[in-house]
């Protein structure tokens, strides 16, 4: 039996780091080697640094190991999660990828960079091909794997069944983003309180110029063009997103979308990956769904669509809902790097 490959994460204590520690924890190729946090709270107890928000048991089961500062010579294990704010990524990153780490990044510090793949495994596995030019360019012995944003990560997946079987030529889509895509801290509770806020610093490009990357690798074509409204409103977790859709030949009849999206998977190594969903896209037949509390379960990796309707100004609509910390970050993420274990770019 091959042993676990030994990984490390960064920012273990917040969000996006708690939910990689509670997907590691028994994940059948990866073992936790590292717990990496601030200064702050380097040497505390797992427990005592982290208020634990990810549901399951406590901390996972690692509530009593002592988390570390960064220190990347002792930390390079092969894999590499990386759940830093952009712009410590920026430095801290590329230092583990020179010392032949992996490194798999929710950050946005490297996601457009022309040889950093954009991965979304379902969508456009081939990226990850882009690793072989980053590390002649480069110069690293590991590399860096970036995923999406948070809305990017799961709109990705239905855009790309349509856009795969009619071409996509221009989409709208108004976002309604729970308030766990801020940060356990992002927002006072009064702010969120009884209201919506009509916007998101910075969210509205980021979807549109990563949108556009991953699209356009994918059918080596333009991408369609996007434009993007954001809301942060007050729900825990579960990114909800109303899309129009203008196709660049015959726009689809309902019921020939619900099928293309229905029937859309991706290549056939995603088949026996263990954070793989089956299927990645579930339709909804009833009008009110996908909802939050009846649809969303927290793990989810499946991106659910409904309430598909005809466009009078565009020519398609749907919904689109999907878990912003599992599909948009750390499950996407590791998803990511169970792709490139199978691409032969992790060694066991």
């Amino acid at each position: 039996m091959t042993s676990p490959i030994p990984v490390t994460v960064l920012g273990a204590t917040g969000l996006v780091g708690q939910r990689f520690v509670r997907r590691l924890a028994g994940h059948p190729w990866f073992s936790i080697a590292h717990l990496v946090a601030s200064e702050r709270s380097a040497g505390l107890r797992y427990a005592e640094a982290c208020t634990w928000r990810a549901g399951g048991p406590p901390h996972a089961g690692w509530g009593e190991t002592r988390l570390e500062a960064i220190d990347e010579p002792r930390q390079a294990t092969p894999v590499v999660f990386s759940a830093l704010e952009s712009e410590l990524a920026r430095d801290v990153e590329p230092a583990f990828a020179r010392q032949g780490s992996l490194v798999f990044s929710n950050a946005s510090a490297w996601r457009m960079e022309k040889d950093i793949p954009l991965l979304v495994p379902e969508v456009n596995p081939r990226a990850i091909e882009l690793l072989d030019r980053q590390k002649s360019l480069r110069d690293w012995s590991g590399g860096i794997v970036t995923n999406p944003n948070c809305v990017t990560a799961i709109l990705s997946l239905p855009l790309a069944a349509l856009h795969r079987a009619r071409g996509l030529a221009a989409v709208r889509v108004s976002t309604f983003q729970a308030l766990s895509g801020a940060g356990a801290r992002g927002l006072f509770a009064l702010d969120a309180l009884d209201n919506v806020i009509p916007h998101i610093l910075g969210e509205a490009s980021k979807i549109s110029a990563e949108m556009s990357k991953i699209l356009a690798f994918e059918d080596e074509k333009d991408g369609p063009v996007i434009s993007a409204s954001c809301h942060r409103v007050p729900v825990g977790n579960g990114h909800g997103m109303d899309v129009s859709l203008a196709f660049r030949g015959a726009t689809p009849t309902v019921d020939e979308a619900s099928r293309l999206l229905a029937t859309f998977r991706g290549d056939d190594v995603l088949g026996g990956l263990p954070t793989s969903p089956s299927p990645p896209l579930r339709v909804h037949g009833l009008p009110d769904r996908p909802q939050h509390v009846l649809d969303l379960s927290d793990t989810d990796m499946t991106v659910h669509v409904g309430n598909l309707e005809p466009c009078p100004v565009m020519g398609l609509k749907l919904y689109a809902l999907g878990h912003n910390l599992e599909r948009g970050a750390a499950g996407g993420s590791l998803l990511n790097a169970e792709l490139a274990r199978a691409m032969g770019y992790i060694r066991s």
